[in-house]
């Protein structure tokens, strides 16, 4: 999988195997003035569910504006879809899709409607919209919310055992040796699903940027890779150091993530390196999960330029082949407003933060959604180096589950990710590879 959002997304949620389920991409202006806006979506219960809650809203506001939604599969199957209908001229009027470096191979500037400038971007956020960008050109609007990757923890271990959220590696070390102390797992890791061996090395991106601020350009020209780069390379060492000082839990070559989230919710262990977006499918049969887990970013060496990794939204796009410009701008200039938001949060459960601004979590929002606001508040916060270069190697996550398993050195580790970075850099075509 050529990136781990797309190898994290699909890991959670189920994706249903059905075929492109269309009503046709042709928009329609009936005698009356009312206008139908098709809208393309992928198949994951989440998308559906907060597609359905911005329509109706927008309905319920536009009642001159139908829209009428259609599906399409997740995955390289649904890419597919995407990238034949924008170059086919049959794209619906609106679509979601990927933020991030996935969208340069839509080939927006070809494609899509510039929205630089325009009023329907007043409402988003101005630190997402590199992640939109192209050519200094802006596409697209934030669709549901962000979600963080770093550590989950257990808020009442750490009040049993009086800890404090560390700001440094060394402070989250001494609260490990604590909870290893008091019998507890310090650290869950379930290589099981390998795709989660990943995070402590996605999850570090905010202290490679804070520590190599021209890191993602650099990576992305082939001028600088995480062997060599110390601060680059930090997320392969943490992994093999929460093995080598045994604070992993037993069986964790066996343990999957839902085994792994049930020892972090239940308080068998104390910290899980994990995606935010794993808690709010699990409220409903855990409700304890919304409130006794907590996150905070991998902590760095320096606790004055703490932070957090950021996954952001997927967006909303317009093609240039929409015959109802005006109507699919109104709908997106909706989207990218608090209302929306607040529909959203009524239908889907927050696993972080909005875009959007002036949008504001519910009061009843899981504990980690309202971790992850705080870090964005402050200004402490970086999308994950996928969403800022197009270049991930597919065979990550094999390499992190034998640096975690004790099986290979970090620093050979990380050498062996930068080969495996290369091959997929050429075959981008990148120049400096």
């Amino acid at each position: 999988m050529k990136t781990s959002h797309r190898t994290l997304g699909t890991a959670l949620a189920v994706l249903a195997t059905a075929a492109l389920t269309s009503c046709g991409s042709g928009s329609q202006s009936a005698a009356d003035g009312s206008v139908t806006l098709s809208f393309l979506v992928d198949n994951s219960q989440a998308t559906l569910d907060t597609a359905k809650a911005l329509a109706d809203a927008f309905m319920r506001a536009n009642p001159t504006i139908k829209i009428d939604t259609e599906t399409r599969p997740g995955g390289s199957e649904g890419d597919n879809i995407v990238k034949t209908r924008l170059s086919t001229g049959d794209m619906s009027d609106v679509f979601w899709y990927n933020s991030g470096s996935l969208l340069q191979a839509l080939n927006p500037a070809q494609t899509m409607v510039d929205l630089t400038g325009d009023p329907v971007m007043a409402g988003v956020q101005k630190d997402f919209l590199p992640v939109v960008t192209q050519g200094g050109k802006v596409y697209g609007v934030p669709a549901g919310t962000a979600m963080g990757g770093g550590i989950l923890y257990n808020r009442k271990v750490y009040d049993k055992l009086g800890l404090q959220v560390p700001k440094t590696w060394a402070e989250f070390m001494a609260n490990n040796d604590k909870v290893k102390a008091a019998g507890i797992t310090p650290v869950i890791s379930t290589f099981k699903d390998t795709w989660t061996s990943q995070l402590f090395v996605l999850g570090d991106y905010y202290n490679v940027q804070a520590a190599v601020p021209a890191f993602a350009r650099d990576y992305t020209a082939g001028k600088v890779k995480f062997a060599t780069t110390p601060a680059a390379r930090a997320g392969f060492d943490h992994l093999a150091e929460v093995h080598a000082k045994g604070l992993l839990n037993e069986g964790f070559g066996t343990a999957t993530a839902d085994q792994g989230m049930k020892l972090l919710i239940e308080g068998k262990g104390a910290h899980y390196p994990m995606l935010s977006a794993q808690l709010p499918p699990l409220v409903a049969t855990m409700p304890q999960a919304a409130t006794d887990v907590g996150f905070f970013g991998v902590p760095g060496s320096d606790p004055a330029r703490n932070g957090a990794t950021i996954w952001e939204p997927a967006a909303l796009y317009v093609p240039k082949t929409t015959e109802n410009l005006d109507a699919a701008k109104k709908f997106l200039a909706f989207v990218a407003s608090p209302a929306a938001a607040d529909a959203v949060s009524k239908a889907v459960q927050p696993a972080g933060p909005y875009r959007i601004q002036g949008a504001k979590l519910p009061d009843d929002a899981i504990q980690v959604a309202k971790d992850l606001q705080a870090y964005i508040d402050k200004g402490a916060s970086a999308p994950a180096l996928e969403f800022v270069s197009p270049v991930k190697g597919p065979s990550l996550e094999q390499i992190t589950v034998a640096v975690g398993s004790g099986l290979t050195a970090p620093a050979e580790g990380a050498a062996q990710y930068d080969k495996d970075v290369e091959k997929q850099a050429k075959q981008l075509g990148l120049a400096g590879w």
